[in-house]
């Protein structure tokens, strides 16, 4: 097992290099970069750029022409373009650029946010709380609410009871999580209805004067709202994952056996079919996990007005600070190479028989 995990180990650098690679190549295309951006709000401010440029000719007999790779950099003077770029680092080649870039990140030196004057490692942290706050709750509600009610629907397949949670089961996949959100909102965040939950914040502001009861009841009943819209589509899916395993196991011949030995029905289930059929869905809680902390929470923390790292990466985007987009992609593409290992440790933690090693070699 320590060859397998080696490999795998190995195998991340290049695959984590190759995923940079191909971003920053895509970047080099993409119009709008930070030094178009400071022009543009330098162009929008007549009296900052008049105080720069020196009024154009500024009586000196002199009009700056601006540098032409630059959209709208007409009026301000080639020098301070140029200036911009070694700030920012543009005065090197690409090729350059990247090797620095990646050389620093193997280091995680992730430098500073080109807009926020702030270390990058620093906003991360600063937005990471409420992430893993919609991921790990989300996560774990979704699977206390999905196993047992797989296991039950697979139980009773094809009972009424199986009939009726698989339509509420598709209308909970059917609906978008923002969707979800609104509507809880408009029900119990005094949107037309009640007024039970916070509409925003994931504290309230005189959190620090409460009580260490009166803090965790505070958090709790902030997040209710977030984790409910975010578990919606991860919870059926699982759920309809826990069934089938389940019944892909209830009809083989080995529970058969057990059931003519006369071991009861609850017996059965859960000290045989259990842990084969679990194997697939506990193996996968790290991967759904990080889709959960990372892929769906945009929109959730938006209607939310929670400040986290989906809304970072959607602004860093936006304003083309690159080393909060290269530095959370890298962070993130890492993490999401260990989950996938972790998630197979998992499977060999769960089910000892399966031997990656060996069907590597």
């Amino acid at each position: 097992m320590g060859a397998y995990i080696l490999r795998r180990l190995l195998l991340m650098i290049p695959t984590l290099v190759g995923i940079m690679l191909i971003n920053f190549t895509l970047t080099q295309f993409v119009p709008g970069g930070p030094i178009e951006q400071i022009i543009a709000k330098l162009e929008g401010e007549g009296d900052v750029l008049q105080g720069i440029t020196g009024g154009g000719d500024g009586g000196t007999g002199q009009n700056y022409g601006g540098d032409e790779r630059y959209l709208g950099a007409r009026g301000l003077p080639p020098e301070f373009i140029a200036e911009l770029e070694k700030q920012f680092g543009f005065d090197k080649p690409a090729w350059q650029r990247f090797l620095t870039m990646m050389w620093n990140y193997l280091r995680f030196d992730f430098g500073e946010s080109y807009f926020r004057s702030i270390s990058v490692v620093d906003l991360v942290i600063e937005k990471m709380p409420v992430s893993i706050t919609l991921g790990l709750w989300s996560t774990l509600l979704a699977y206390f609410i999905s196993i047992p009610l797989g296991i039950r629907k697979a139980v009773k397949d094809g009972s009424k009871f199986d009939t009726w949670t698989s339509g509420a089961i598709i209308v909970g996949y059917a609906i978008p999580g923002f969707l979800f959100a609104v509507l809880l909102i408009v029900l119990f965040a005094g949107g037309s209805y009640w007024r039970i939950f916070p509409l925003r914040g994931l504290v309230s502001d005189d959190w620090e004067s409460l009580s260490m009861i009166g803090k965790v009841a505070d958090y709790f009943w902030h997040i209710t709202l977030p984790i409910v819209a975010s578990t919606i589509s991860s919870f059926a899916t699982l759920t309809l994952l826990t069934k089938n395993s389940f019944l892909d196991e209830i009809n083989k011949q080995y529970v058969l056996t057990a059931k003519a030995k006369g071991l009861t029905e609850g017996r059965v289930l859960y000290g045989h079919v259990f842990r084969n059929a679990m194997l697939i869905v506990i193996a996968g809680f790290p991967g759904l996990f990080l889709a959960v902390l990372f892929g769906g929470g945009l929109l959730i923390e938006t209607i939310f007005s929670l400040d986290g790292l989906g809304r970072l990466g959607y602004e860093a985007a936006v304003a083309r600070d690159y080393p909060v987009v290269f530095g959370t992609l890298y962070v993130f593409g890492l993490l999401g190479l260990l989950v996938g290992l972790l998630s197979d440790l998992m499977y060999v933690f769960v089910d000892p028989r399966i031997d990656f090693e060996r069907r590597a070699g």
